[in-house]
């Protein structure tokens, strides 16, 4: 269903959220905030944060993109990822909130991230959160800053995806130095979003041909299956 959040100092932020399935009224229940790729609040994210609720988790997707156009908003959130801090922090965290404060929620959020999503699942992994998962997310320039002290992290790549070739590795790396609970694997068969179905606008297609992006079953099953392991984990049994 799609609802509003209201965000300190910006206004009310679109949202799609899906409450979690097979929990009964009297219960509550964990939350994830899945934050989209660079396309936007799509279909696929919605039958993603779908897919997180049927998992047993209510989870809320925030439009990101919602108060201009797309390159305004990308130039906004790209700027925003190299600083640190910005409108997209803001409204991450607020949307953490809004679950939060729930009656039907247990107050342990975890968050998700797609593609741009997946970078800001990265940095945001030590701001409150209670588990990351990134997926095809680059990483920030700071990167040692941004995993000290995060919550654990499970993150997926494409070894075909040559954009974010190594990222794995290093990632993996640096939470480890930093003593950070974490699950990093990288897919030799898949390429960049082999966990979405939705395809690239045309004009942003010109410049995604070394990303082989494209939805893999056998990658996406197993990456689901080790988000739900890590999610159980830190949000069911804390």
């Amino acid at each position: 269903m799609d609802v509003t959040i209201a965000v300190a100092g910006v206004g009310m932020l679109p949202a799609y959220f899906s409450p979690a399935l097979g929990v009964a009224q009297s219960e509550s229940a964990p939350g994830v905030v899945v934050v989209h790729e660079a396309f936007g609040l799509s279909d696929d994210i919605r039958a993603i944060a779908d897919e997180f609720a049927r998992r047993g988790f209510h989870a809320v997707a925030p439009d990101l993109m919602s108060y201009g156009g797309q390159v305004r908003c990308m130039v906004s959130l790209t700027r925003a990822l190299s600083s640190g801090v910005g409108r997209p922090f803001a409204e991450i965290a607020a949307a953490r909130g809004w679950l939060s404060d729930r009656d039907d929620c247990t107050g342990q959020i975890g968050i998700a991230g797609f593609c741009l999503g997946g970078a800001f699942a990265i940095v945001m992994a030590n701001r409150g959160f209670d588990v990351s998962a990134a997926q095809y997310g680059a990483l920030p320039k700071r990167l040692d800053a941004a995993v000290k002290g995060a919550c654990p992290v499970v993150a997926s790549y494409g070894g075909r995806d040559r954009f974010l070739s190594g990222t794995a590795a290093k990632l993996e790396t640096a939470l480890e130095a930093a003593g950070v609970e974490h699950d990093v694997k990288e897919y030799a068969d898949a390429g960049h979003s082999f966990m979405n179905h939705s395809e690239a606008p045309g004009w942003m297609k010109p410049f995604t041909g070394s990303l082989h992006a494209g939805y893999v079953d056998t990658a996406a099953t197993d990456a689901w299956e080790r988000i739900q392991t890590m999610f159980d984990k830190a949000l069911c049994n804390p």
